[in-house]
């Protein structure tokens, strides 16, 4: 008997220093993933060095952005299939030759050019776009690790990781400032992107060896107790544990009731009309959301300041400035306080069948959602009615900012209580379609209203330059909300 329980013993210790390795690479993974997202800091010495032209820089920029989506469904079953180690060691070959063959063709280039090279254009889109494809293997890798490990903190393990990946741009730009900056000559690129090659790839191939699925420990062999009723009907739901229960574990004990999994493939998925309803919520909730993230700016420039006879106006770029810092923090925070909160209040269950869970469950996670949809429609109702000047905006990136990381926080959660944890790596991947399509239909529909009431060539001023369009807003949202209401009285059982 001494014996087994030393063993035992040993394999639960053995289980905490992994899990403690998979945690360090979990967190090296996210922060190490987002070189792409610093291209603005690169962007000056490419004109200088490269002639590149804006509408140059600007494509291959989008390159590294679009390197991500399109592959999310099919990065998500590698994830499912064989875990987040290969996504790791994937991503760390991606960022290696991205980011090194980026920096080899920066020094193959002549310095005396006076014209921008096609060539050389053409394989740096090539390069940044393998450079965002590892981006998208970095981020399943480290997200989907900490779901998987930690199935019942699940909200906790992804909005630790989703936020710890928001910072990266932060780290790497202090890493890009403190070590590959010079005062008089800036950036130098290229040491920098040697730089980015080597220690990302070497971050996410130690992930390779580290980032596993750890399994539970064995439980103990059961003990057939033999029921002095004897007329108890036993199924697969049937408690484990029956007889007397004192009424505080009856008050603090739930049972979540998991719907079946319906079937593995993506076919099975597209024939849930539920699945679609959550597509179009987050159509709405991200789509629109990443439009404000990305507009901001021309936003602020087409409202007046608002200054007093005794202070003076704060510039465009500082109220621009102002509205970012309020969008990342909103976003920052509320992945950390959604997370944890919705484990406290709406434990949850994977669609595995019954789970009994030792925490009361207060209100559905599908409230979260409804919650992200709610903000925005009374932030975009704010902007039609209430928006006068530039200080009045501050409602717009807080709103934006706390819907978009809310939304993210919740759906690893979501997605794996409805239809699984096996396949939540694809289903996530799949329904990351959703913002891939949202986000240009969203932008494209301010831009287009933006135009039409402006000068060629002239940015739009005044409030009707997007007054229309968060009328619009407005009114996809509330339908949104309708839509969320019927998930959240269908799924109140369930998630």
């Amino acid at each position: 008997m001494s014996l087994s329980v030393q063993s035992q013993s040993q394999r639960t210790h053995l289980r905490r220093a992994r899990l403690a390795l998979a945690c360090v690479s979990i967190a090296a993974n996210a922060l190490c993933g987002g070189g792409v997202f610093t291209f603005s800091l690169m962007s000056p010495a490419l004109v200088d060095h490269l002639k590149l032209t804006q509408p140059q820089l600007t494509t291959i920029a989008l390159a590294g952005m679009m390197g991500q989506y399109p592959f999310a469904a099919m990065i998500g079953k590698v994830v499912d299939k064989y875990g987040p180690w290969a996504c790791s060691i994937i991503a760390s070959c991606l960022f290696f030759a991205g980011f090194g063959l980026f920096a080899k063709e920066i020094i193959n280039t002549p310095d005396d050019i006076t014209v921008p090279s096609a060539s050389t254009f053409h394989h740096l889109t090539i390069y940044f776009f393998i450079a965002g494809l590892g981006t998208a293997f970095s981020y399943f890798s480290s997200l989907f690790a900490a779901c998987k490990n930690f199935p019942d903190f699940i909200g906790i393990a992804s909005g630790t990781s989703i936020t710890l990946f928001g910072l990266s741009p932060m780290f790497i730009s202090i890493l890009a400032s403190r070590f590959f900056s010079h005062p008089d000559e800036g950036l130098d690129v290229t040491h920098f992107l040697q730089f980015l090659a080597i220690f990302c790839g070497a971050v996410h191939l130690f992930g390779a060896f580290t980032l596993h699925i750890i399994p539970l420990p064995e439980n103990p062999p059961s003990v057939v107790l033999e029921d002095p009723e004897g007329s108890v009907h036993v199924d697969e739901q049937t408690a484990l544990l029956r007889g007397k229960r004192s009424r505080t574990a009856e008050i603090e004990t739930g049972v979540v009731v998991a719907s079946p999994i319906k079937g593995g493939s993506v076919v099975d998925l597209a024939k849930d009309h539920y699945f679609w309803a959550l597509v179009f919520v987050l159509f709405v909730i991200l789509g629109s959301s990443e439009m404000v993230i990305s507009n901001i700016g021309t936003i602020v420039l087409s409202l007046a300041s608002q200054a007093s006879s005794t202070t003076v106006a704060p510039s465009t770029d500082m109220a621009t400035a102002t509205q970012v810092r309020f969008l990342s923090v909103a976003n920052t925070l509320s992945r950390l306080v959604v997370g944890p909160l919705a484990d406290f209040v709406s434990p949850t269950a994977t669609a595995s069948g019954v789970q009994s869970i030792l925490r009361k469950r207060h209100v559905s996670r599908v409230a979260f959602l409804f919650f992200s949809i709610l903000i925005l429609t009374l932030t975009y109702l704010w902007m039609v009615l209430g928006v006068r000047s530039q200080v009045d905006l501050w409602v717009l990136s807080i709103g934006a900012g706390v819907a978009y990381g809310s939304t993210f926080t919740i759906l690893p959660s979501l997605v794996s209580s409805m239809w699984g944890i096996e396949n939540l790596g694809r289903n996530f991947g799949v329904l990351t379609y959703a913002p891939f399509l949202g986000t240009p239909a969203f932008s494209y529909f301010y831009a287009f209203n933006a135009a039409s009431h402006s000068d060629d060539g002239v940015v739009c001023k005044g409030i009707q330059c997007w007054n229309t369009t968060f009328s619009w807003y407005t009114a996809i949202a509330i339908v949104a909300c309708g839509v969320t209401g019927y998930l959240w009285r269908s799924w109140r059982d369930q998630v």
